[in-house]
């Protein structure tokens, strides 16, 4: 059985680690705590009694050490843009929030391996733009680039919008340097491509939410930059035709297809309406679109005369309605505006209930039926926005309130929608989290979907790694036990 730490940390053990960091790796300013409490969503408005930024590893494994030793519990946070509570500490305050911030070099960027090293507390953006300064490319693209950590990312298995291609954060990763619960350092600072010595242990830490150890340092997989990149926007006739669409687009592209988005007709309607600097591709609305982008690292990759004739196709099969090409490089930034402002937009439609979740490809458009039609049912004059990345099976599945309707009352209903629509994943053999996380937000959800044997396995290895329960407590699993203990 886990152990239970302490309410609130010993003010002799607080101020040994602001000892350990000094006055600029630490913090108990009210204000500097307010604004690291609280979840994206605000789902979430933790406490805490002391905010520490560590500057090194060395820092790190030097704080959860005297933590470990004096069981207080130690929640890691990169740019808190997670949106399932992974990454904000209990109200409780007894918890202390370390943010990986001050840590944000880049080591080295590396041509010929194709990797890059980095702290964890790089911003994804500039690793991007690092990359890129090496004429190479850091897939990894998402809403919050600007904002969030490469820690974070690692730790939550981040998608983004080009899985279909390079795969999620997972893939792109070689080696790891990550601090364990009582202080040791787990070097796994890597750039093999094959290594099979045991059990892999980067793998592991990928996704685990900072649960079993605080990732401090990466090794990430770089790529050849694009020489040629083709975008356009479609209008389709719905979700099984743009599954024809994508995969007709694979076979006679080459698998060049690096972005495969679904976007509703509600979406493109509340788009339109409230993000400011973006144009309607299209003369008319619709009631499905697909935004669909071309790369790749040959200039002469004739990538246009395959999209070209692919929209050809499409249209005499009557897949899709209508299209336009992004003739430059503004034109695809709206493009990607309209996609990546949904969450925005969604925001002043009133009250909104979201889902992650993931089926397999082919089952997209049977889910969207299913969920669309069990949704309505259960809430007459309720708008689903679904939208996403329709290339992995990855469907953000967002109820926005019926007009009118009182918006507390609407959240209310959250995990009755919840199980409305993750009964339907599971029935289809989905995932009830495709890119956010367990967090806090799922946790019940996860115990309510998985089998026994998979929450045993779950929670030995919790316990296996932190058996005082101390790494982000309440997150993922909730009760660390041996394997097969009752």
């Amino acid at each position: 059985m886990s152990k239970v730490t302490r309410t609130v940390p010993l003010p002799q053990v607080l101020d040994r680690i602001k000892e350990l960091l000094g006055p600029a790796g630490w913090s108990e300013q009210a204000e500097v705590i307010d604004a690291l409490v609280r979840d994206e969503r605000g789902l979430f408005v933790g406490s805490t009694p002391l905010i520490v930024k560590p500057a090194s590893t060395e820092e790190v494994s030097a704080v959860l050490k005297l933590c470990h030793d004096n069981a207080i519990a130690v929640v890691a946070q990169g740019g808190n843009t997670g949106l399932c509570g992974g990454a904000v500490p209990h109200e409780s305050g007894g918890q202390i929030l370390l943010n990986l911030s001050r840590m944000n070099r880049v080591i080295e960027v590396d041509a010929i391996d194709f990797s890059m090293t980095v702290e964890a507390g790089v911003i994804l953006q500039t690793i991007q733009e690092k990359a890129a300064e090496a004429d190479l490319l850091f897939p990894l693209s998402l809403g919050a680039e600007g904002s969030c950590q490469i820690g974070g990312n690692l730790a939550t298995n981040a998608g983004g919008i080009n899985v279909i291609r390079y795969g999620n954060t997972r893939d792109l990763v070689l080696g790891l340097e990550v601090v364990l619960a009582d202080g040791r350092v787990l070097n796994g600072l890597k750039r093999l491509r094959k290594d099979n010595t045991g059990y892999d242990l980067r793998h592991l830490m990928v996704g685990s939410e900072g649960t079993l150890g605080i990732i401090t340092k990466a090794v990430l997989k770089l790529f050849p930059q694009p020489r040629d990149t083709q975008s356009a926007f479609c209008a389709v006739t719905g979700p099984d035709a743009a599954l024809k669409l994508l995969a007709k687009a694979r076979a006679v592209t080459g698998d060049a297809v690096s972005a495969f988005e679904l976007i509703s007709g509600f979406g493109m309607q509340i788009a339109m309406t409230h993000l400011a600097d973006v144009q309607d591709p299209l003369a008319e609305r619709h009631d499905w679109y697909v935004l669909i982008e071309l790369s790749s690292s040959r200039a002469d990759g004739q990538l246009r005369d395959s999209l070209e004739t692919l929209l050809g196709e499409a249209f005499a099969a009557e897949w899709v309605r209508d299209a336009v090409f992004a003739e430059s490089g503004a034109q695809r930034q709206n493009f990607w505006k309209i996609r990546e402002g949904l969450p925005e937009a969604q925001k002043h439609a009133g009250g909104s209930i979201k889902h992650d979740v993931s089926v397999p490809v082919s089952k997209v458009a049977v889910f969207l039926d299913k969920a669309i039609a069990a949704v309505t049912a259960a809430l007459p004059g309720i708008r689903p926005c679904p939208f996403g990345h329709l290339g992995d099976g990855n469907i953000h599945f967002n109820l926005s309130q019926p007009e009118g309707m009182d918006k507390a009352a609407y959240l209310g209903l959250w995990s009755d929608m919840n199980r409305i629509v993750h009964d339907i994943v599971i029935d289809l053999e989905g995932s009830i989290s495709a890119e956010h996380g367990i967090g806090r937000l799922k946790t019940n959800e996860l115990e309510h979907y998985s089998e026994s044997v998979k929450i045993d396995a779950l929670q030995a290895i919790k316990h296996a790694f932190d058996p005082k329960n101390l790494l982000n407590p309440g997150k993922v699993v909730t009760k660390p036990k041996p394997f097969g203990a009752k």
